[in-house]
Order: C-alpha cells, then structure tokens, then sequence
C-alpha cells in the first residue's frame, strides 16, 4: 500500500508513511471487505459511515506536520484507523464520534493494539472537547459547510486544523494555522467525506 499507492501519489513524509506501514488496516474494516483492506478506496463500516481511503488519511495527516509531541484532537473516530495513525505519530490523541456503537468498537481496537494515549468519547464533535482543550492539532473526518466555531477557539496559539469543507456532496480539504485571532487557510485536494453532524455542522436532517 505504501510502496505502491502512497509515495507514487505524492506522500513525502517519512514519520506518515512508516506509522501507516505499521498499522495494521485490515484490522480496521469488515470482514465482508477484508479483501479490499489495503486498496486505496473508501469502504463501508456500518451506521452509513466509512472508514476513508489509505491515501486521504495520509494526506490529512501529513498537513498536521506532527513531531510526537502534540495533543491531538480527532473529530469522527469512525472505524478508529485514523485516531490509530495519529497516536503513533503523536504524544495523545482525543477522538471524539457520535455513533456509540462505533465509538465502541474503535476503543476495543485501541485496546487491542496496546494504543494507550488515544482516548474516546461518545458526543458531538462539533463540539470539541473542552475539558482537554487547547490542541496543538485537530483534524475532522467528516465534512462540513465551515470550520465549527468551537474547533477554533480550542486550537492552541500555532496549532494546525485541518478539514473537508464544502457542501454534502463534495468537498476541498482545508489546512489552517491559527496566528492570535486569525486562522490561514490554505486549500488542497478535492475530497467526499460523510457529513459531520453536529450543533455546529450540518443538522440530522442534512438540510441546514
């Protein structure tokens, strides 16, 4: 996957492309799609979410520029693949999904894989965490109409957010730095991610 999917595309960073030869993929899909594990698409998890192409994730986190010692915020644990990149590549990870039952089914993986520095919570993501705000990174896998307010004001002085923004059906992937009460935004690849549903996303209905 690495060899052939990811640094032919673009992938430069060393520290991404071993956390992601580390961890195992397969251990984060359906038995019913375990022979597309390491394919480089989208693939269904269950509760209408997927769990996002290898190379989207590696994208992702190779704008958070991460060095091991941030605290990362996660919003949209999904399968928990994702959250599990990020903790080999950062101090904590924080990751946050609506879905409980999927939430639950991550923390067995993380427990399974001896992955002691990500933490879970069932809730709204668009939320945040405020309890363990400031991050110094947060990332949000799931797309949605502008960066949620909350995010913002929880990102620590310097820090990176990176985010699919657009509308339901498509989206651009959006990095930006916060620099005291502004945030830089630069946009990159073209992206669908499933909506984020939330207080400050879209509502249930996906209307608003």
């Amino acid at each position: 996957m690495v060899r052939t999917q990811l640094i032919p595309r673009g992938i430069r960073d060393k520290r991404v492309l071993a956390a992601m030869e580390r961890v195992p993929r397969h251990l984060f899909v359906d038995a019913s799609t375990m022979t597309n594990a390491y394919s480089d698409m989208a693939l269904p998890i269950g509760e209408g979410q997927t769990i996002s192409q290898p190379y989207m994730v590696a994208v992702m986190t190779e704008l958070l520029e991460l060095n091991g010692t941030e605290r990362v915020l996660e919003v949209g644990t999904g399968s928990g693949y994702q959250a599990a990149v990020l903790a080999e590549l950062s101090k904590d990870v924080f990751t946050i999904e609506r879905i409980a039952a999927l939430a639950e089914r991550a923390k067995k993986k993380f427990q399974d894989l001896s992955y002691s520095n990500i933490h879970c919570r069932v809730g709204d993501g668009s939320l945040g965490w405020p309890e363990e705000a400031p991050f110094d990174r947060i990332v949000i896998t799931a797309g949605a109409p502008e960066i949620p307010k909350p995010l913002t004001e929880q990102l620590a002085e310097g820090g990176i957010l990176v985010i699919p923004v657009g509308d339901l059906y498509s989206q651009m992937l959006l990095k930006s730095r916060k620099t005291g009460d502004n945030l830089s935004q630069e946009y990159h690849t073209p992206c669908v991610f499933v909506p984020l549903i939330g207080q400050h996303a879209w509502n249930k209905d996906l209307s608003t």
